[in-house]
């Protein structure tokens, strides 16, 4: 069923990717397909930034409701029912219902699905991937890692440096994530500060700072291809986080400090 449902966009996509391919054919070592995928993963991203935008806002404004559900969490106790009402109330009137930060990221899983599975898929259409019969620096771009010819070869060499791209990533992920939270816990209120801290501490915690490592994990498993978009979509995830963070904090700092 989803494979009917998502082949008209992945042989679209398929042909975009090796349209963009061809076009890039003059550049050495191969390059021109792993660079087609990395062009094209981008120009889906840029086009994609809204919805980042406001999915990003609006799981700010729910952050900053954090210091009135912990409130609400300890008034309403012992009564389950009255606190789900006091919450979606909160929710509702005040960041625009419980989707509101979730929906535009949402939005967004097609479009990942659809270009994941592009540089998963052995067929599409019908007929061979030729993406992945494409080589990078002597490496199938078809090819696994756990089938290669052993870390010491060009492939494994090459496929041990994308996990240490990918790792790095979720090294700088975790450590800016962590530092905004603790941003958010030193302009706020102190029932805000000890909600943070316990939840970095828990398993919750542990889970958000374990998470973004997973993708090392997923590039051992997939084709090189499947990788190289991983890649690609993480670094674009890290920047654009970065960047909007950074204008949220110019647009929230002033009115703190009033």
């Amino acid at each position: 069923m989803l494979d009917a449902i998502f082949a008209a966009p992945v042989g679209a996509a398929y042909h975009l990717v090796s349209a963009l391919a061809q076009f890039l054919a003059p550049m050495p070592g191969g390059l021109a397909t792993a660079a087609a995928i990395v062009a094209f993963t981008m120009a889906v991203r840029l086009l994609l930034t809204p919805l980042s935008y406001y999915g990003f806002r609006g799981q700010a404004r729910m952050s900053a409701l954090q210091p009135k559900v912990t409130d609400l969490n300890t008034r309403f106790a012992g009564q389950p029912e009255r606190l789900q009402a006091e919450l979606a109330a909160l929710y509702r009137d005040e960041a625009g219902g419980v989707l509101a930060g979730c929906l535009p990221l949402l939005l967004q899983l097609p479009f990942f699905s659809i270009m994941y599975r592009l540089f998963l898929s052995r067929t599409v259409d019908g007929r061979p991937n030729v993406l992945l019969s494409r080589s990078l620096l002597a490496t199938p771009l078809g090819s696994h890692w756990l089938t290669g010819a052993g870390p010491a070869s060009t492939q494994g060499l090459l496929f041990l440096g994308l996990f240490g791209l990918l790792a790095a990533i979720a090294f700088v992920t975790v450590r800016t994530t962590r530092a905004a939270a603790s941003t958010v816990g030193t302009t706020t209120a102190t029932t805000t500060t000890a909600a943070t801290t316990t939840g970095a501490a828990g398993p919750l915690g542990a889970l958000g700072r374990l998470l973004p490592y997973s993708t090392v994990v997923v590039a051992a498993f997939v084709p090189l291809a499947a990788g190289l978009y991983l890649l690609t979509t993480t670094s674009w995830t890290a920047a654009e986080r970065a960047v909007l963070r950074r204008r949220a904090t110019r647009g929230v700092t002033p009115a703190v400090q009033r």
